[in-house]
């Protein structure tokens, strides 16, 4: 990629807060620094819309698929899922504007589920190895997974909790089933000042619950969501 030669800022989950988002970002200018989106981009705050485009929008950067996204795609598709969807932190606005904005959903439809660092790092959305079941090809089976209205399989995975903090073994298979050297991930708050790392930093979690309106919020650092990832050698 073009981007390979230029450092790596990881943005963890942001559900919403566009507005808090912005500042934090400065010291980064896109030009000379990859971002990369943990996804969870919308519900809760006010403008998880205006952070997908954001993000889209953003140079030299790119977004995974959260579980957040997938539930607006589902309630987009199927009205019936709207009610569940506003229970866990969706705004109508959103979904209204969505609706209203083809090329927007288009991409979002097309977010990996996984990205692969040149230095073996494992970029994805939850501390999780529910994506085994969709190897070799799992981005390719989870865009298809939502062209097929399959939501509910994603979902399941991509809101599954943090296991790799305190299963270490699990973790070295799953870094052995993807041959990676660490992961870096968010969607579990962490609760810490700075991203938090495990099991000599081969996997580290960047939620720091940035949202001021997500329920676990509690005045929480931009440096506990947002931080260079230091190159592996």
């Amino acid at each position: 990629m073009a981007t390979d030669h230029l450092p790596i800022l990881i943005v963890g989950d942001v559900p919403g807060d566009l507005e808090r988002l912005l500042e934090p970002l400065e010291p980064y200018p896109p030009d000379r620094w990859r971002t990369i989106f943990l996804g969870d981009l919308v519900d809760y705050g006010m403008f998880g819309v205006g952070a997908l485009r954001f993000a889209r929008d953003r140079p030299n950067s790119d977004t995974i698929l959260g579980n957040h996204e997938v539930a607006l795609l589902w309630a987009l598709r199927d009205p019936s899922r709207i009610g569940w969807w506003i229970s866990v932190g969706g705004q109508r606005h959103d979904l209204d504007e969505l609706a209203k904005d083809h090329a927007l959903e288009d991409w979002l439809t097309q977010r990996p589920a996984l990205i692969k660092l040149e230095d073996g790092t494992l970029v994805q959305h939850c501390g999780h190895d529910g994506y085994k079941q969709w190897l070799p090809e799992i981005n390719t089976t989870v865009t298809r997974l939502i062209k097929d209205e399959r939501e509910d399989d994603l979902w399941d995975v991509l809101s599954a909790k943090n296991v790799f903090a305190n299963q270490p073994l699990r973790l070295q298979q799953w870094l052995q089933a993807t041959n990676s050297r660490r992961v870096v991930f968010g969607h579990t708050p962490h609760g810490r000042p700075n991203p938090e790392s495990y099991h000599d930093g081969t996997a580290i979690n960047f939620d720091g619950a940035f949202s001021r309106n997500h329920k676990n919020h509690k005045r929480s650092p931009v440096a506990a969501s947002i931080a260079p990832l230091q190159p592996l050698s």
